[in-house]
């Protein structure tokens, strides 16, 4: 098949790029030093599927799909594993995680679906003596708010979760009361502390909506961006500087801006 022939001749460029006589950069590189280029092109990768890019997404997917194929090389020459053990875990990972569709399990919908996987999951990790946690195996190293959804979708399985999004909501009005009465003493540290509450409430809320809060800050910047690229634009054309304009007439050009969208 083309794609195995493709997959077999990029793992066969990686090791030719990590030979004696191939790339100095290439081979220099360690697991440590590719971690910012994999977190890179994974975000770049979603750019491109927030702008509907297509045949970006295929480029981008295929720098993810180095960095993989790039670690998975510099494994196997310390004798840990291949990128032909990274296949078969995640293919039989996916195998065992899918009763439903490779067994005889039943389902009757994406929630139990969700719930049989982490009971897999847990079942996997049952050799262990450590005490289990609802929230074991969230990485500490996603973005904040994406981690912050994650652990609460964690403890709304177990059932720790509101039946309406008037909780979610008032626990909002909550958090933003106590943020401004904290800014009013002028105490930093409980400043930060209630910010943080009151951003943990927002996603909590986002998740009961079903929303990706991680993805709507992305919008939300982007939209931002935008619109305060055209008001810089705007000023521009006048032959004026933004840093010299008023506060008002800025805000004047903004709102232009955003009804001529």
């Amino acid at each position: 098949m083309a794609e195995e022939k493709n997959f077999a001749e990029l793992i066969e460029v990686m090791a030719r790029l990590r030979a004696e006589d191939g790339c100095p950069w290439d081979r220099e590189q360690t697991h440590q030093s590719l971690k910012p280029y994999l977190l890179e092109e994974t975000y770049e990768a979603l750019e491109a599927i927030d702008a509907g890019d297509f045949p970006e997404l295929c480029k981008e997917l295929g720098d993810v799909l180095l960095q993989i194929v790039f670690h998975a090389q510099i494994a196997s020459e310390a004798g840990h594993f291949t990128s032909g053990d990274v296949c078969r875990a995640i293919v039989d990972k996916l195998v065992h995680r899918h009763p439903h569709v490779f067994g005889d399990v039943e389902v009757d919908g994406p929630d139990q679906v969700l719930t049989n996987w982490e009971q897999l999951k847990r079942q996997e990790k049952g050799d262990s003596q450590e005490p289990h946690s609802s929230l074991d195996g969230v990485p500490k190293h996603l973005p904040a708010l994406l981690r912050a959804q994650r652990v609460q979708s964690r403890a709304s399985r177990v059932g720790f979760d509101w039946d309406r999004i008037d909780g979610p909501l008032d626990k909002v009005e909550e958090e933003f009361a106590e943020l401004r009465r904290e800014c009013e003493e002028g105490n930093k540290e409980k400043v930060e502390e209630e910010f943080g509450d009151l951003l943990f409430a927002l996603v909590n809320t986002a998740r009961f909506l079903k929303v990706d809060s991680e993805d709507s800050l992305r919008r939300a910047v982007s939209k931002f961006e935008r619109r305060f690229r055209a008001v810089e634009a705007t000023f521009r054309q006048r032959g004026e500087e933004l840093s010299d304009a008023s506060l008002e007439e800025m805000d004047r050009v903004w709102d232009q801006v955003k009804e001529g969208e």
